[in-house]
């Protein structure tokens, strides 16, 4: 490389978020022009959509999430920072660390992902934990594998019921997916692994506050989720509203429903972090975005994925709406912005500027919304899986269930894996599933005297 082009600075993208959108605008970025600092408060990528395997003992969690800095180890331009960012300065194009620390950026990619919402009532999550992360999974299935485990050897019959209720709450695709793999969990799992309790005695129910599940999708295929659940014995309560939620049970619409394991799935509720940036939030704390998905003022800053509210048009209906929050969304989003990013690299002047190329180089040219085309979201169809061999798909104008819908399933969730071992061990895993009816990952991990049970003489607790 010349002399010249080693003094020339390097525009510097930072990306805040090691998930579908952050990863896949890094990845677009590899061959780029720029400088890439990919910041996230955990060291792996993780796989949501399959998350709640982790969570029914399905799959393990390295299963379904890979290293960050094995996933862009093949960039040279692409540095890793662990670390949780505290505030953003788009006037001065910086973000503050944790650790007191600062970055400067030319082009900022925002995507720092959500939490569960409780609506105004945080106190509900230690007993009813919701599903985004690693910690999240494990800790349900622990709570899921303890219920039955203290059920054994539970004398009373009321108690007994109470551990061998679960309750989800929301029936969106993540509640729905938990309601039917909890409810084959104990029809198939652990059929034969108890002696003192028959665990498909065990009550899987589905609490939503509205009037359908699976809101997005059409309503021949929510009636059928209904039917599949149904046959799987899930115990689906509509115009549900939770009031109350406590370590031994739930009230919902006036009745108290006892259960010793509740699981969350019922809202999202954007990163903090977003509040800095000075942009227009909406209620759940998201970004609305203008149509190349930046923040008003601030071309340079793209907010992308969970945190981000987008208005579209539907290539397919013509009807305008918001995009939901969902993984392909989020990967197209970050291709864009590594797309136009891109682009806009390439017209900086090469005139060689007298300056450590290590600096953050401000970029020559003011940048234009104009020049850019709207980000536009090629909706490839929606996928939900309900339970063995059962899935419901909206694919382009084809509404279809069953096994076909389930194998599609498995296709495109496997395809989206990144990293040839946790293709492989998911396969496997799942042919493993699904010719024996047993699960592979029914490991307890974690404190398991939250709630100790009196046996044959020894006093609880001892």
């Amino acid at each position: 490389m010349a002399e010249s082009e080693q003094r020339v600075p390097r525009p510097h993208v930072v990306i805040l978020g090691g998930g579908f959108a952050g990863i896949y605008a890094a990845r677009g970025l590899r061959d780029a022009p720029v400088r890439v600092t990919l910041i996230d408060r955990r060291n792996h990528h993780l796989f949501q959509p399959m998350l709640y395997q982790v969570a029914a003992a399905a799959l393990s969690p390295s299963d379904i999430a890979s290293p960050i800095r094995s996933i862009v180890s093949g960039q040279p331009n692409t540095d890793v920072v662990l670390g949780e960012v505290t505030a953003i300065d788009p006037a001065a194009k910086r973000i503050e660390l944790g650790d007191s620390g600062s970055i400067s950026y030319d082009y900022l990619v925002c995507a720092p992902g959500s939490r569960h919402s409780y609506f105004g009532h945080e106190e509900w999550e230690s007993a009813a934990p919701g599903l985004k992360s690693v910690e999240d999974a494990l800790e349900i299935r622990r709570r899921v594998l303890i219920a039955f485990e203290r059920a054994e050897r539970e004398p009373d019959p009321a108690v007994r019921r109470a551990l061998l209720t679960f309750v989800v709450v929301g029936g969106g695709p993540t509640g729905v997916e938990m309601a039917g793999t909890l409810a084959e969990l104990r029809k198939y799992a652990l059929r034969k692994d108890f002696r003192h309790i028959d665990p498909q005695e065990a009550v899987v129910m589905l609490v939503e506050g509205g009037d359908r599940l699976l809101s997005a999708y059409p309503e021949e295929l929510q009636r059928k989720t209904v039917t599949i659940l149904e046959r799987l014995g899930v115990d689906v309560r509509f115009r549900t509203l939770v009031t109350e939620v406590r370590r031994d049970g739930v009230i919902a619409s006036g009745v108290e429903i006892p259960s010793h394991c509740i699981i969350w799935a019922a809202g999202n509720l954007a990163s903090p972090i977003l509040r800095t940036l000075g942009a227009p939030l909406d209620r759940a704390g998201r970004v609305i975005v203008e149509p190349d998905c930046t923040i008003p003022a601030h071309p340079e800053v793209f907010v992308l994925g969970d945190a981000a509210i987008y208005r579209d048009r539907d290539l397919k209906t013509g009807a305008e709406g918001v995009l939901p929050n969902i993984a392909p969304v989020a990967i197209q989003m970050g291709q864009y912005a590594a797309r136009i990013i891109r682009d806009e690299v390439r017209n900086i002047p090469k005139d060689p500027i007298a300056a450590d190329p290590r600096l953050t180089a401000r970029i020559p040219f003011n940048l234009s919304r104009e020049s850019r085309r709207p980000f536009r979201y090629w909706n490839k169809g929606q996928l939900a899986v309900i339970g063995r061999g059962q899935a419901v798909a909206d694919i382009w104008r084809f509404h279809f269930s069953g096994f076909l819908a389930w194998l599609i399933w498995v296709f495109v969730h496997v395809f989206f894996l990144i990293g040839f071992r946790n293709r492989f061990v998911v396969l496997f895993e799942w042919a493993y599933s699904y010719i024996t009816f047993r699960r592979g990952a029914r490991l307890i991990t974690g404190e398991t005297a939250e709630h100790p049970v009196a046996v044959a003489g020894v006093p609880a607790g001892r």
